[in-house]
């Protein structure tokens, strides 16, 4: 079972996973040692989970490989797929297609 505290009370030597990548480590499979609760008023409390910052491990550093992969799945979010075109920007997720294209039925009508 892990402990709860409450939001700014935790004990020193534990961090939240960002807390951790700010830093440069990972839990590296450690489980949570215990969470914070952050109370908000008309729903149900903000968890964070936290780690022992002793037993994280340092970040895995990028290969060429993942670096490419990152680079082409950047790029696929760019392409619209309506008209085949890099947008130059990354598409919104809400239109799905360039800007251009989102516009020309409004246009048409």
């Amino acid at each position: 079972m892990v402990s709860v505290y409450r939001w700014r009370l935790a004990p020193d030597g534990l961090a939240t996973y960002r807390q951790l990548r700010a830093r440069g480590l990972r839990p590296g499979g450690q489980p949570v040692i215990a969470q914070i609760e952050r109370p908000r008023r008309r729903r149900g409390p903000l968890v964070a989970y936290l780690y022992r910052i002793d037993q994280a491990k340092p970040v895995r550093p990028m290969t060429p490989a993942k670096w490419a992969a990152l680079a082409k799945a950047n790029a696929a979010r760019r392409i619209c797929p309506v008209c085949g075109r890099d947008a130059g920007y990354t598409l919104s997720t809400s239109l799905g297609v360039c800007v251009p294209c989102a516009d020309a039925p409004a246009l048409a009508a």
